[in-house]
């Protein structure tokens, strides 16, 4: 049912005569939506390997590409010197559902989700790596500020019995970061969107199967369920993010982006009764104070060019 609505909206949406600047932010908002309801039913998902997860959340998005590439009559040819981004790409974004599954698994929602939006944070050091772009002072203090409101969350300290899950959780965001800045460096030699997407969702897939062979647990007809739920909310939410950015630049409502934060805050505690500590708390209000001031910082910037 909440899948059809967020496709009714999302119809609306391309139906209502609006500035396209709102559309943005009503697309991002709805994609943030989506994958808090995807982390929820993953973890609804029970006590399945986490690699079983990965796989069917990758398989739905494989196969939602694969149709808009056929209907589209995309290429499926794609540049020789891109393959090493390509396939670094793919390893990149596997490693970070790999690790927001993790945390999700064994994580508050929001602790969960939070760590995950340190990736737009990561791939402004990535960027350095794979687009040659120069750190400024500015990204330098921001970056720190968002690892120290991350630690805030994690909670480094023996005595914290989650503290293995909140770091693959913070991994998971790096590794995403990753991932976000060969995108874009994949996108700047010409790529398809639609392509790096079908070609990643691929080859996470296949490197799901041996983890899979060696750990595989049997789901129940409930759990198949939640599996293709997630699958289609993160369809939902790619498909809505990347709508999102052909209506208005990343940095004029990528802020709006946070608003999962919300939602999974909302979604943990009504699902699963989850109640974020102080500490966890204090770290979100940093990180997203940094992404508020990042997004400040970025519109007074182009202002001043244009």
């Amino acid at each position: 049912m909440c899948l059809t609505s967020v496709c009714v909206i999302i119809l609306s949406v391309k139906l209502m005569k609006i500035n396209s600047k709102y559309k943005g932010i009503v697309m991002i908002i709805i994609s943030a939506f989506c994958f808090a309801l995807m982390n929820m039913f993953v973890r609804l998902s029970g006590d399945l390997p986490t690699p079983e997860k990965s796989f069917f959340r990758n398989f739905v998005a494989f196969i939602f590409a694969l149709v808009i590439m056929i209907k589209d009559r995309g290429s499926f040819h794609f540049q020789k010197r891109n393959l090493p981004l390509l396939i670094g790409r793919s390893l990149a974004g596997t490693l970070g559902i790999l690790g927001n599954f993790y945390a999700v698994d064994h994580l508050a929602l929001g602790d969960a989700s939070i760590l995950n939006k340190m990736s737009p944070f990561f791939a402004i050091l990535f960027s350095l790596i794979f687009l040659k772009e120069k750190l400024k002072t500015y990204q330098v203090l921001i970056l720190t500020g968002a690892f120290i409101g991350a630690m805030f969350v994690v909670k480094p300290s023996f005595s914290n019995a989650d503290l293995f899950a909140s770091v693959c959780g913070l991994f998971g965001g790096i590794a995403a970061g990753a991932a976000y800045s060969m995108v874009r460096a994949l996108g700047k030699r010409g790529e398809k969107g639609s392509f790096i997407v079908l070609f990643f969702s691929g080859v996470s897939c296949l490197s799901m199967i041996p983890l899979m062979i060696f750990n595989f647990k049997m789901f129940t007809p409930l759990q198949f369920l939640f599996l293709i739920l997630a699958g289609l909310s993160a369809a939902g939410g790619q498909f809505s993010i990347t709508a999102a950015y052909t209506y208005a630049p990343a940095r004029e409502i990528s802020i709006y982006d946070y608003s999962q934060i919300i939602f999974a805050s909302a979604l943990g505690f009504f699902v699963f009764a989850d109640i974020p500590d102080i500490y966890s708390i204090i770290g979100y209000v940093i990180i997203v104070a940094m992404a508020f001031v990042m997004f400040i910082y970025n519109n007074r910037k182009a202002n001043t060019k244009t």
